[in-house]
């Protein structure tokens, strides 16, 4: 009954999709959920291919892996449809019937925000808009498109049914821990819970169920838009370190500062992780790249995973050294066992 779930536990940005495209191809993924909506991009490299999701979950590159979007989150049928195309996931990609459709009314409305857009920074994907129409109880869900007929299911019952069947199920979170609605940095945050409470809760499963939180954390700090971001670096810096990147969906250039403590202790705190997976870690050591065994990390590399494992009491079990989602080193079989 192994059910994982994966939670960012940054800003955002954190290469949630390259751990997520990682575990649904080595653990065999039977299913995996993607919560959350269209304004958080994951990235996935494999194979000499690359994409750039907004809705379809990562672990799409499993061939075998049953495809879900949460009764939770939110989603534009245009975006959902583009990317089944693009990720060839037809016939595997299922919708739940309570999972709600951001309209163009809706972009409309955020866009023409200007608090929204020039103060909060908003995504203007309609995703604030629709949540305000959720809680109003006026929001249109699948069920209500034709077009999304065939793709409805109960993606409650089908992963707990999935998982009393000893069934290997995959959450994937959205964004991160700090733009979580409630425990982020307020009013820069997003319109939901993004702490693997929250993330769970979309889902619809009790978190008794739960094997593994892996906290995904990049090797360095980055943020798109407004809101607090301690130790910030100057842009001049970012480009001089390598860590210069744009939001996936926006294409805004990424605020960065270097890997945060405090910030990281907090993110323990909210979520309780079981472990810990480090993504861009070639950023540090450019000469690890490619790198997927942890005897072939150089000594200053493997101290400073040792370093950030015994300060925040949680192993790290997964470093990724490359975009391909396969460049990652897998210790979780030596730290947490088989």
């Amino acid at each position: 009954m192994p059910l994982t779930v994966v939670v960012g536990g940054w800003f955002g940005d954190e290469g949630k999709g390259k751990v997520v495209s990682y575990l649904g191809l080595v653990d065999k993924a039977s299913i995996c959920v993607r919560t959350g909506s269209i304004n958080a991009g994951h990235t996935v490299n494999y194979g000499g291919r690359y994409w750039k999701l907004r809705i379809v979950p990562s672990c799409f590159i499993n061939k075998l892996t049953r495809l879900m979007i949460a009764p939770g989150a939110l989603l534009k049928i245009d975006v959902l449809f583009r990317e089944i195309e693009e990720t060839g996931s037809r016939g595997r990609i299922w919708v739940d019937a309570n999972t709600g459709i951001i309209e163009d009314k809706h972009v409309e409305s955020e866009r023409s925000n200007e608090y929204l857009m020039k103060v909060i920074g908003s995504t203007g994907q309609g995703v604030g808009a629709a949540m305000i129409d959720r809680v109003l109880r006026v929001l249109r869900t699948a069920r209500d498109f034709p077009e999304l007929r065939d793709l409805i299911t109960d993606v409650s019952r089908e992963v707990n049914e999935e998982l009393d069947r000893d069934g290997n199920v995959i959450i994937e979170g959205t964004q991160g821990t700090f733009l979580s609605l409630y425990h982020g940095t307020y009013p820069f945050v997003t319109s939901r819970d993004t702490t693997a409470a929250g993330i769970i809760s979309e889902v619809g499963i009790s978190p008794r169920l739960v094997s593994d939180i892996i906290l995904v954390f990049k090797a360095y700090v980055t943020r798109v838009g407004a809101g607090e971001l301690p130790g910030e670096l100057s842009m001049d810096e970012v480009v001089t370190r390598g860590w210069a990147e744009r939001g996936t969906v926006t294409g805004r250039p990424r605020r960065a500062a270097p890997f945060n403590i405090d910030l990281a202790r907090r993110a323990i705190m909210l979520n309780r992780p079981t472990q810990i997976a480090i993504t861009k870690f070639d950023a540090l050591f450019p000469s690890i790249r490619g790198r997927r065994r942890w005897d072939d990390l150089p000594v200053e590399a493997r101290r400073w995973i040792e370093s950030v494992s015994e300060v925040l009491k949680v192993p790290v079990t997964l470093v990724g050294t490359g975009e391909d989602s396969m460049d990652m080193i897998d210790m979780r079989r030596e730290v947490v066992g088989p």
